[in-house]
């Protein structure tokens, strides 16, 4: 494919290397056509790069310079990746389905984490614990040594910049396994990396298969911590090897989000909310939207507003569309596609209705879906419970309350929640009683770097974003010393 190269290769040690396990076709979703191929890393590529970063991190390349000299590099990373956004844009969205648009916003998600948390690098301080005359007693913060990161394929980039960019600030030196299924715009990752000054074998970046690279990683015994993001599934079993390796770990595991929309809600705002909740990303986002729960007395006009919304979104390969604005791209696979749709077919079956979508565009090959809308869903359907992680809305009506509350609570996720109202006593009273990690009131996705995130219950444990996430990635070391 023009401007994209044929072949790419891991990064271990600060070395461009083939794969152990040889390679892997990468697919445009968009065309369903090859757009390159990767080199793909077996366990003993794993081994290598993990070895590398413990070397680092026992030559205190990172752990010993002072935290201003260690934040600046980071920030560094971050400027390398605006100043080469108009490359990587590209790469990120032919190898990932999503709008050329939506890829430069990506990239600037990712380059404020490595603002943010440079930043943040000289504020982490140890404390002096008072015990008497006779004794000096004190506290430092150190890194874990080794962190292994599992990076999913929605938002590789910046999935990568939200662990990667506070366990560098914090000294951790990192071994990365990209989603085999988006592994080309990391690359850039590696290279603001050796950009910003950070020595060789600090950031390590493979691309492998879960069952492999993703095992060896996180069964390796010099991994020191782990963060991984992706399915309920794959999380338990990355859960159970750090708990054989006595590893702390770092569990996002997606959701199945609900958003209450009272009687006195502005729908105008809420319906671009929607837009942006559900259809974003073609709806393979975590904290996506994907159920509304409206009162009884705004649902036929809610619904009615959501389809108009949703049919008016221009469908198609998303390097066509540049420009911000209402449109949307491709799944990143066939299968991803095809599950999404098999969903909304089991709902229909169940009595849901179709109000709008729920088809492949016929104008388009690829892993196309049509913006979809799904109404008369009911809490004993799976739709409603089940995570599409696909441009599927499912709305639910409610005529008390409580009810609402019990319905958005009744799934085993909970990593966001949102509610509209004009009446701030309920919406700060809904906050309180949501089972979810972070609350939206009046604006999806409010917030930012700066806001703590993740789950309760299936959506995992652990918390990304804000100052909370740098504390993943030290560990506490008490120092008392009796004087003479």
């Amino acid at each position: 494919m023009t401007g994209i190269q044929e072949y790419w290769q891991n990064y271990i040690d600060g070395e461009w290397v083939d794969g152990g396990a040889g390679r892997i076709d990468v697919i445009d979703p968009a065309t369903g056509q090859l757009l390159a191929v990767h080199a793909l890393a077996d366990a003993r590529d794993v081994d290598f790069a993990v070895q590398a970063a413990r070397q680092v991190h026992l030559a205190g390349e990172l752990a010993g310079l002072r935290p201003v000299d260690r934040g600046r590099m980071v920030q560094a990373m971050g400027r390398f990746l605006i100043d080469n956004l108009d490359e990587i844009a590209p790469v990120l969205t032919r190898e990932q389905g999503k709008t050329l648009w939506e890829a430069r916003v990506e990239i600037h998600g990712a380059a404020r984490y490595f603002e943010y948390y440079g930043n943040q690098a000289e504020t982490l301080e140890g404390r002096s614990i008072p015990l008497g005359a006779r004794y000096f007693d004190f506290t430092v913060l150190e890194p874990y040594g080794v962190s292994g990161q599992i990076i999913p394929w929605n938002y590789p980039l910046e999935m990568t910049a939200r662990s990667l960019a506070p366990a560098l600030a914090t000294g951790n030196a990192c071994v990365i396994k990209s989603p085999e299924l988006a592994p080309l715009s990391l690359r850039w990752i590696a290279l603001a990396a050796e950009a910003a000054g950070l020595p060789s074998g600090a950031v390590n970046i493979l691309c492998g298969y879960g069952r492999e690279a993703g095992a060896a990683l996180t069964h390796h015994p010099r991994v020191n911590q782990l963060v991984f993001t992706g399915s309920v599934p794959t999380g338990i079993a990355v859960a159970k090897a750090a708990a054989l390796n006595v590893v702390p770990c770092v569990l996002e595991l997606g959701g199945k989000s609900a958003a209450i929309v009272h009687e006195d809600a502005d729908l105008d705002a809420f319906v671009e909310d929607v837009r942006w909740g559900i259809y974003l990303n073609a709806g393979q986002t975590c904290s996506a939207m994907s159920r509304v729960i409206v009162h009884e007395s705004r649902h036929d006009e809610l619904v009615d507003r959501i389809a108009d919304m949703a049919e008016g979104l221009s469908v198609g390969p998303g390097i066509d569309r540049p420009a911000f604005g209402a449109s949307m791209g491709a799944m990143i696979s066939e299968l991803q596609r095809d599950r999404a749709e098999s969903m909304v077919t089991e709902a229909i079956s169940a009595g849901a209705n179709l109000a709008t979508g729920g088809r492949r565009p016929k104008n388009h090959v690829g892993a196309f879906l049509e913006p979809t809308v799904l109404t008369d869903v009911t809490q004993d359907m799976a739709i409603a419970n089940d995570e599409v992680f696909g441009p599927v809305l499912s709305v639910l009506r409610f005529r008390e309350e409580d009810d609402a509350i019990e319905m958005a609570n009744a799934t085993p996720y909970g990593l966001v929640g949102g509610v509209f109202t004009r009446d701030l006593d309920r919406a700060t009273a809904a906050a309180r009683r949501l089972r979810a990690g972070q609350v939206f009131v009046n604006e999806w996705y409010a917030g930012g770097v700066e806001t703590p995130f993740g789950g309760y219950g299936k959506s995992g444990y652990g918390r990304e974003k804000g100052r909370e996430a740098l504390w993943n990635y030290v560990q506490t070391k008490n120092v008392a010393i009796r004087l003479g």
